[in-house]
C-alpha cells in the first residue's frame, strides 16, 4: 500500500498505479499503520472525496479506478455501481441484472472488489435484507450503509 488515510471508521489503505487507484480498503488491526499520509495528488483527491463520504455527502466518483479483477468480476463490480447511494439490492437482484444464475457467484467477485467504497460493494445485502459478507466486517458495513441512509 501507498498511503494510508484517516476516515472515522478507521484507517483505510490507499494503492495507486499509474495514475489510477487500484485498491483502497479498510485496514486491518494487525496492518502497519505506519504508512506516510496522501501525498500525490490522486491520494489527496481521494481522501478529499472519503471526507465528503463519511460527512453524509454523496460525493460523485471521479476517481480513477483501476482494479484488477476478471472479466465477470468487473462485470459485477460495474453493476454494483449501479445502485443508488442510500439504497441497497440484494445478491439475488444483482445477479439477475447481469445475467448470472448464482447469488453466491456474485457475493464472490464482490468479495474481490479491491476499490472498497468507489465501488459500492456495501450496497449489496442478503436477499430478505440482512447484512450479509464485508471484508471489511459487518459492523462497518452496517455503519456506511448508517451514513448513507441519514443523508
Amino acid at each position: 500500500m501507498d498511503c494510508v488515510i484517516r476516515t472515522p471508521l478507521g484507517p483505510m489503505l490507499l494503492e495507486e498505479r499509474e495514475g489510477a487507484v487500484t485498491a483502497l480498503r479498510f485496514a486491518a488491526e494487525d496492518e502497519d499503520s505506519l504508512l506516510p499520509p496522501p501525498e500525490t495528488e490522486l491520494a489527496k483527491r481521494t481522501e478529499a472525496w472519503l471526507r465528503a463520504y463519511f460527512a453524509g455527502k454523496n460525493p460523485a466518483v471521479d476517481l480513477p479506478l483501476a482494479p484488477a479483477g476478471t472479466a465477470f468480476q468487473r462485470r459485477v463490480w460495474q453493476a454494483c455501481c449501479g445502485v443508488p447511494y442510500g439504497e441497497t439490492r440484494s445478491y439475488g437482484e444483482l445477479a439477475r441484472k447481469i445475467g448470472c444464475r448464482s447469488a453466491r457467484a456474485v457475493g464472490a467477485a464482490l468479495g474481490k472488489n479491491p476499490v472498497w467504497l468507489l465501488i459500492p460493494c456495501h450496497r449489496i445485502v442478503g436477499s430478505g435484507g440482512g447484512l450479509t459478507g464485508y471484508a471489511g466486517g459487518l459492523e462497518k458495513k452496517a455503519a456506511l450503509l448508517a451514513i448513507e441512509r441519514q443523508a
